[in-house]
């Protein structure tokens, strides 16, 4: 399935969702998680935050926001990384999030924003977005969807509270030995939108109040730090290039992607993005002549094989895609993504043999990532061709647990501990979803409406 005008594929499917849909959609995508880790995770130290605690999510959303929701959660737009002029602007951007989150500035936030710190579709590869549908067994059909946050009422922090996030940030910074004169870069190209209307702000600054009177202070305290002058690591810079030309490539026309990375640039986020582009413009030749001048430069790069393995799959080529999906697991095993990938090219095959790698490598990627539902769907379905029905519907059950769907979860637990071994570490795991799984009012009218 491609989603329209963006985001790849969900693999099986073959329902397009709207470009409206997309614009808020979490994706995934291991590259991109990666960067915002290296940039985020000395910050999380700093403020005294244990970073496994804190969960990173990336919205498919062109505008310029970031927002933090209950609990430990730092939500990205895709708009605010590809407008991020410098990496330390982005960094500055995360570090004032973290500052709120330092802060306890969530407390009165609601229940609907607790909500929207739960990714309720998990994915695979950026854009790959996808879910269990319907109250069918392991071999439910996929649908293409989106999380929705265009209704929630985010959180406007108060001038004071903005004020306390300012310094913060700054804090951390100074502390891991970086400048602030980002997050003032970032505000001062902004400092039009504090005399636009609210209606006609970027989300971000409608949420987090801007003024020159905070920026003038800002920048003053920054040019007292010792670290005012530290710049970027040209490691750094690339980094944010390539998931700024990734994101662009996946998310933006291909005709706007050509316009801003021209054939005559033959740098390497060029040719990244212009390799994304010619694919989503059918014109899959050309998208392989780019992606193999990026494999020859950095063969050692997993994540321009797993791009390969993504255009083949996508084109109805899965045992071709197989060995680009294996090199980049290869490269980076630790990454439970890339294995799911993997996974997915060898059952489509559906040879025997592949059924049995792909077991190996969704059990690799679970024991790296529980909560991965879309994993979980994939493993039902080797459960599934294999015989064992049980199996299948307990990893149904993991999948609908995994999504918050108590309701789907306790239903096909019970249906999987009926037909285990009682004793067995299976049969106590479905009986464990069953007992924490218990249905919610809503989920209890929803059942009694369909019946």
């Amino acid at each position: 399935m491609k989603i329209l005008k963006a985001i790849a594929v969900a693999f099986t499917l073959a329902t397009a969702t709207s470009v409206e849909a997309l614009g808020q959609s979490l994706i995934r995508d291991t590259e991109i998680e990666q960067v915002l880790r290296e940039y985020t995770d000395p910050i999380l130290v700093a403020a005294g935050l244990l970073p496994a605690d804190v969960d990173l999510y990336l919205v498919a959303d062109p505008t310029l926001n970031a927002f933090v929701t209950g609990g430990q959660n730092i939500f990205l737009h895709t708009g605010i990384i590809v407008e991020a002029g410098t990496p330390n602007q982005l960094k500055g951007v995360i570090a004032h999030e973290t500052g709120h989150i330092a802060g306890a500035h969530l407390a009165r936030s609601g229940d609907a924003m607790q909500a929207a710190a739960v990714p309720v579709y998990v994915s695979m590869g950026l854009g790959l977005l996808a879910a269990l549908a319907g109250e069918g067994g392991a071999g439910a059909t996929l649908m293409a969807s989106s999380q929705q946050f265009g209704a929630l009422s985010f959180l406007t922090y108060s001038r004071g509270q903005e004020a306390s996030a300012d310094q913060a940030a700054l804090g951390y910074l100074e502390e891991t030995g970086q400048s602030g004169q980002g997050l003032v870069e970032f505000f001062d190209r902004f400092r039009y939108q504090e005399v636009m209307s609210n209606a006609r702000r970027f989300p971000y600054f409608r949420s987090h109040p801007l003024s020159s009177h905070r920026i003038d202070a800002l920048r003053e305290n920054v040019e007292q730090s010792e670290f005012f002058t530290v710049q970027d690591s040209p490691e750094d810079i690339a980094d944010l290039r390539r998931i700024q030309a990734k994101i662009y490539g996946f998310l933006v026309e291909p005709e706007f992607v050509f316009y801003r990375y021209p054939e005559t640039d033959q740098s390497l986020p060029a040719r990244y993005a212009r390799a994304v582009a010619y694919y989503h413009d059918a014109r899959l030749d050309e998208a392989r002549e780019e992606i193999e001048s990026l494999i020859a430069e950095e063969p050692e790069n997993p994540y321009f094989h797993e791009l390969y393995g993504q255009m083949l799959f996508e084109s109805g080529r899965a045992e071709e895609s197989i060995q680009y999906h294996a090199r980049s697991v290869e490269l980076l095993p630790t990454a439970p993504l890339l294995r799911v990938n993997l996974a997915i090219s060898q059952i489509a095959t559906e040879d025997p043999q592949l059924l049995e790698d792909a077991r190996r490598n969704l059990r690799i990627a679970l024991d790296i990532e529980p909560d991965n539902a879309f994993a979980w769907y994939q493993l039902s379905i080797v459960h599934e061709r294999s015989g064992e029905t049980a199996l299948a519907q307990l990893a149904v059950a993991e999948q609908a647990f995994a999504v918050g769907n108590s309701g789907r979860a306790r239903q096909f637990a019970m249906r999987a501990r009926a037909n285990l071994e009682q004793g067995t570490p299976a049969w106590f795991r479905a009986t464990e979803i069953e007992a924490v799984s218990i249905p919610t009012r809503e989920e209890i009218r929803r059942q009694r409406r369909r019946n």
